[in-house]
């Protein structure tokens, strides 16, 4: 049984953590951190966890939760977790971060795009990426995991076999993504206020938004076949939808001369027909983020354009689980050796 500890227990990706966790059958205790709400009966924050979840939220002290905890998630910005995780706080937890602060190996990369300095980038060897279907066996000996983001989970599983078998021409890669409105925090800002989002469709963060280095790290490990982190560098435009949760990657690369639609479906059947969390779909038949909501599902489909020799290929998750609090699961379950779909296995809720 698993002591776990929920730092920002009370944003989204927050919340959906506790919803997770609360259900788990090997997790024993849950304290739940906030800095807003601190002794606030997390029920009353959140009501739909009355008589599941009624404890009062703790300061959250990323070194007083490791010293009770087995498992420290941390669901702060950017930023906060590099000045608080140490060596000496790792030695007493686990610390799967959801945040960005470990995802890059290279702190200048970081420092360029986020634009703020790395807080303990002597870490940036030593933590493992989270995305589980690539990088399980480096997960299950970790004590720092780096959760990736929604983005860049969606995008790399869409297209990932591809290139590490070869099939496409990296330079060609364009990724056109699109997320609900949850995806941008439970924060007051102006371009998340019903009536500045709803009714339109918007694009953001062009030629600039802070996924795309993350995206061109992991796929350049597919083109090397896990022994450089250069090679991939691609477009990748983000665009805002008027849905609460989910994501929808579709990314376009030339396909090498004489690939076939049989080598592309073997490379994916080779990659995930062993993983529970992927669903390849029958070809010409697309994901769609309905029938992803409210699970760790990743639903992906693809398609030949014969006249321009190019792939389609289409990926969908829910943004707040798959692409991250049912990943985060999903890492806790890998490093503690439990049941990876422990938690995490419900199906997908529609109409949602």
């Amino acid at each position: 049984m698993v002591t776990v500890g929920v730092i920002g227990a009370t944003g989204y990706a927050g919340a959906e953590l506790m919803r997770l966790l609360c259900r788990h059958p090997n997790v024993e205790k849950i304290l739940a951190g906030s800095h807003s709400h601190v002794g606030e009966s997390y029920a009353d924050i959140y009501p739909n966890f009355k008589k599941v979840f009624e404890f009062p939220c703790h300061d959250a002290d990323i070194a007083a939760f490791a010293k009770k905890c087995d498992v420290v998630f941390v669901s702060l910005p950017h930023g906060i977790a590099s000045e608080h995780v140490t060596e000496a706080l790792l030695s007493e937890c686990v610390v799967i971060d959801l945040g960005a602060d470990f995802r890059l190996s290279d702190c200048s990369v970081y420092e360029t795009w986020y634009k703020t300095k790395h807080g303990n980038p002597q870490l940036l060897g030593k933590a493992v990426y989270g995305l589980c279907e690539l990088h399980r066996q480096q997960i299950r000996a970790a004590r720092l995991i780096a959760n990736p983001g929604c983005y860049t989970t969606c995008s790399i599983l869409t297209i990932y076999p591809l290139l590490a078998e070869g099939l496409i021409d990296p330079d060609t890669l364009v990724i056109d993504a699109k997320s609900g409105v949850s995806g941008a925090g439970r924060g007051e800002k102006l371009g998340s206020l019903f009536c500045e989002c709803d009714e339109s469709v918007k694009p953001y963060g062009v030629a600039s938004h802070r996924h795309t280095p993350e995206i061109e790290e992991q796929l350049s490990l597919a083109l090397s076949h896990g022994t450089s982190t250069s090679g991939v560098v691609l477009s990748f435009t983000p665009h805002l939808i008027p849905m609460n949760r989910g994501i929808l990657s579709t990314v376009y690369a030339k396909l090498k001369p004489g690939v076939t639609k049989g080598e592309i479906e073997e490379a994916y059947a080779n990659k995930y027909a062993q993983e529970q969390f992927v669903r390849v779909l029958p070809y010409g038949i697309f994901p769609e983020t309905r029938w992803v909501k409210g699970s760790n599902y990743c639903d992906i489909g693809f398609t030949i354009d014969q006249r321009t020799g190019r792939i389609v290929a289409c990926g969908a998750l829910d943004n707040l689980v798959k692409g991250a609090a049912g990943q985060a699961v999903q890492n806790m379950n890998i490093v503690f050796g439990l049941d990876e779909q422990a938690g995490i296995d419900a199906l997908p809720a529609f109409p949602l």
